[in-house]
């Protein structure tokens, strides 16, 4: 049987082969089975280290001349010499803000029951948010919302602070000048400072000014400087050729947002290249510094360019260009070129004068100049969506970047945590202006002033002191940025894993309305009470498994499912507090995976948690409306005005 099949008769495996031939039939030779194996495992080590050069050493140098081949043709990217990029996509290059300034204002202030007009000073930073998060924000404490309630809290401000609430004056003062009030005669009579003739003259003059001679016949606009949001601020109107002769002006086009060509999420994290120009004359090492290197790398720099540059500064008007990439070991960019542009003392424009490379060891070389570009006047970043943060680290790095301390850094996050969702990423353009007072003798500045501008809205708020001394931060309409619930009450705020909405159950396969936003966290994160209430249910309920519900006052109510515990102490009639613990997170009830189900009810009926409109913690009283109008509009001015003329800090 066994032979008809094919099987036949032969002698066992021997490995009596003959040395140094080729083994025949049955014949096994250990010389020959090594080679084999040897010869494998050299190809595999040889093709192993061919695919990591070329997969992972992207992000490496091997000699400073590769450091300088990262863009072969400057017509493919004129900017941000990215060698990760598919060739059929731009970078979107954004133009970039960074201005420290000082203004000058004459306040006035009670000294010794005397009113006292007397010069002030006050820095006013307008920033581009970072769009690169690097060693600056490598250290910055871990998201949490309720960690952040801490931070924007009230404070009793000293009966010293005569900052709050200042008076300021137009008009600039020299020294001090003393100010005695007297009552006014009851028969004293103003004059009139404005005629009705004046007023004719006045309105005529602007009309004229705005619209040319002959009262709006569409000419320019009188010199002015009006633009379109996405034209050229250079000319006029019709300069442009946006207006016609004949064509009337409609207005000026607004809210137009320029958005960035968006990558795959397997793209991973790419390169970018920041064009930097040097506002005062200064130390090289401090630009570097806020500009993500670290001390060590600045050492090195310094080290590496002393033979071919001597100095260890920088002139005004000279340019950086600083190329970032991934790090291996770290969610951040890291510099691995910088170039220093001198101004040509015959011909005025910028001069190569020296490179430094990063190295695959992590040292800094000389390397040769990289492709040439035509430099912008404004300061430029050429952007990877991929590597933009969040805008919670954006804050801080920009922060950081401007010296601006942890604390306050801290309050300018807090002040924003219940309308802006910090984990979304923020967009090229996103920015921040502050007003902060000089510092006094223990260095301490006060922040007068925020705005964040992201995308097309704005939101601000201005540092305000009521009569029994509390300070806090209201928008203009004299609410405070603190609402009386937290959108996501789970430590670290969790990740949103499904959103408020009709969606197909992922248990019973059928679509239904979820009633909440689910976030995810590892097991035992804490959950915590989104606001001030009293508990209504604290059990196990079908469905939700161990569920919390808690009544807070106008009718709004929230609920808290599939914990694994409810905290200690819950039960029905117990009052708490916003941000108190009150079960941990869990998968219990219909539930995939371990999570936190948060609702929030309104009269009864289910609303979205993160998109609701919610009450406001603390509102201006009607007593103040004036008063804060005021404080408004002299904050605006001084965010206006021109900088003093010796500017006494810069961020380059």
């Amino acid at each position: 049987m066994l032979k008809a099949s094919g099987f036949e008769d032969a002698p066992a495996l021997t490995l009596q082969s003959t040395d140094g031939e080729i083994p025949q039939g049955r014949e096994l030779s250990f010389a020959w089975l090594t080679g084999t194996v040897m010869t494998g495992l050299t190809s595999v080590l040889l093709m192993g280290a061919a695919l990591y050069v070329s997969f992972q050493g992207q992000d490496t140098f091997s000699t400073a001349y590769e450091a300088l081949q990262i863009v072969t043709n400057v017509a493919d990217d004129e900017h941000s010499a990215d060698a990760t990029a598919k060739g059929n996509r731009v970078r979107p290059v954004q133009q970039t803000r960074s201005e420290l300034e000082t203004v000058e204002a004459s306040i006035s202030e009670l000294v010794d029951g005397r009113a006292l007009i007397k010069k002030q000073p006050f820095q006013r930073v307008r920033a581009t948010l970072s769009t690169a998060a690097t060693v600056l924000s490598e250290d910055v404490p871990a998201y949490d919302p309720i960690a952040i309630l801490e931070a924007n809290e009230p404070v009793v401000a000293a009966a010293t602070d005569d900052i709050a609430n200042p008076s300021i004056y137009g008009a600039e003062v020299e020294g001090e000048v003393a100010v005695k009030l007297a009552a006014m005669p009851i028969s004293l009579v103003p004059p009139r400072a404005i005629s009705d003739q004046s007023a004719a003259r006045y309105v005529r003059l602007n009309i004229e000014q705005f619209f040319g001679e002959g009262g709006g016949d569409g000419g320019s606009v009188g010199g002015a400087e009006v633009a379109l949001a996405y034209a050229p601020q250079a000319g006029s109107i019709r300069d442009l050729g946006i207006v016609q002769p004949g064509d009337s002006i409609g207005g000026v086009a607004e809210n137009v947002t320029v958005l960035s060509k968006t990558t795959t999420a397997d793209d991973g994290a790419g390169r970018s290249e920041r064009i930097i120009s040097i506002r005062e004359t200064g130390p090289l090492a401090d630009t570097l510094l806020k500009n993500g290197f670290t001390k060590r790398e600045v050492d090195m720099v310094l080290a590496t360019l002393r033979n071919v540059r001597p100095s260890a500064n920088v002139q005004r008007g000279a340019k950086l260009r600083i190329l970032f990439g991934p790090a291996r070991n770290a969610d951040i960019l890291i510099p691995y070129r910088m170039s220093i542009y001198d101004i040509d003392a015959k011909t005025g424009a910028p001069r190569h004068a020296a490179t430094a490379a990063l190295t695959d060891r992590g040292s800094y070389v000389l390397g040769l100049a990289p492709n040439e570009i035509v430099f912008p006047e404004e300061d430029t970043e050429a952007t990877d969506v991929t590597n933009l943060p969040t805008v919670y680290r954006a804050i801080w790095e920009t922060a950081r970047k401007h010296e601006i301390d942890d604390k306050t850094a801290r309050r300018i996050v807090a002040m924003y945590a219940y309308d802006v969702d910090l984990t979304k990423k923020i967009a090229p353009g996103d920015s921040i202006e502050l007003l902060r007072t000089e510092p006094d003798a223990d260095g301490h500045r006060e922040l007068l002033y925020v705005g964040l501008k992201l995308g097309t809205s704005v939101r601000e708020f201005y540092r305000f002191r009521t009569d029994d001394g509390t300070v806090d931060y209201f928008d203009p309409s004299g609410e405070s940025g603190k609402r009386f619930l937290t959108r996501r009450p789970v430590q670290g705020g969790g990740r949103l894993s499904s959103r408020f909405g009709y969606r197909v159950h992922p248990i019973f396969k059928s679509r239904r309305l979820h009633s909440g936003v689910d976030l995810a966290a590892p097991r035992g994160t804490p959950i915590y009470a989104s606001g001030d209430g009293v508990v209504e249910k604290a059990q196990r309920v079908s469905g939700y498994g161990l569920y919390v519900e808690i009544k807070h006052v106008n009718g709004y109510e929230t609920g808290y499912g599939h914990m694994s515990r409810i905290g200690d102490g819950m039960k029905p009639g117990v009052r708490v507090r916003q941000g108190q613990v009150i079960g941990y997170v869990g998968s219990t009830g219909n539930s995939t995976g371990n999570h936190l189900h948060f609702e929030i009810k309104v009269n009864g009926r289910v609303v979205d948690p993160l998109s609701v409109k919610l009450p406001r913690d603390k509102t201006l009283s009607a007593q103040y409306e004036r008063t804060f109008e005021q404080t408004i509009e002299q904050i605006r001015d001084l965010m206006q005005r021109d900088p003093a003329p010796i500017t006494v800090a810069s961020t380059h």
